[in-house]
């Protein structure tokens, strides 16, 4: 499969890295050197799957011009869902396959299935308050985490109506840690994901892509594990 690579930071360069084991050819990448124009140019030839690490504030001009094209778009950057209507528009316009995720580990998606169970219960004992920690590296740019908001969405679409408080911490060289909590005047349930390479991010970016080829449409992971 021939993948486009947008963004060559520390995931773009896992994905570049592990490309090979998927049976995946990176056939062109794409960073803020060599300009967003080039990837309307047909310079890279055939492409199958564009898998998009690049920043939340390059992502509105990235998908248009890969629509444009009609080459389906895994997007791995975040900062860019209040835009989401409109991307999701052109996708659909486009008649292009996008999948788009805040986390691709495969275990912290099945990790948020099991807090939507846990809020879903919790939502209707008021004495109960809700929180998630988030923990990264020092150099990650974003606090909180996109899966810390995505944590906190998933927990509010499940009828949980009450405030969920929301920290970080950024030091060191931590992976990600995520930690749920659910706490009453009597009992404190905690929940927690920790990831100890950041190489599950650029598998689960890979699979997405193999998944997400041929495919139209606008996905998340739920999609593809379920």
């Amino acid at each position: 499969m021939k993948v486009l690579l947008i963004g060559h930071g520390r995931m773009g360069t896992l994905v570049e890295t592990l490309a090979p084991r998927y049976g995946c050819e990176i056939v062109g990448i794409v960073t803020s050197r060599t300009g967003q124009a080039a990837m309307g140019t047909g310079q890279f030839g055939p492409v199958d799957v564009a898998v998009d690490f690049s920043t939340g504030a390059a992502l509105p001009t990235n998908l248009p011009l890969l629509a444009s094209w009609g080459v389906n778009v895994v997007i791995g950057t975040t900062g860019w869902h209040e835009c989401e209507p409109e991307m999701r528009a052109i996708a659909s316009k486009a008649g292009i396959g996008v999948l788009a995720s805040a986390n691709f580990s495969l275990g912290m998606n099945i990790f948020q299935l099991v807090v939507e169970t846990a809020a879903r219960t919790f939502a209707a004992q008021s004495e109960v308050g809700a929180w998630i920690h988030d923990a990264h590296h020092a150099a990650k740019k974003d606090a909180p985490s996109g899966t810390a908001l995505m944590l906190r969405s998933a927990i509010e679409r499940v009828g949980y109506s009450r405030k969920v408080d929301v920290s970080s911490t950024r030091a060191g060289a931590i992976p990600g840690t995520h930690v749920v909590g659910f706490d009453s005047p009597w009992e404190t349930v905690t929940l927690t994901h920790t990831v100890r390479d950041r190489a599950v991010f650029a598998r689960g970016a890979l699979e997405a892509a193999m998944w997400l080829k041929g495919r139209h449409g606008w996905f998340t992971m739920r999609d593809m594990i379920q």
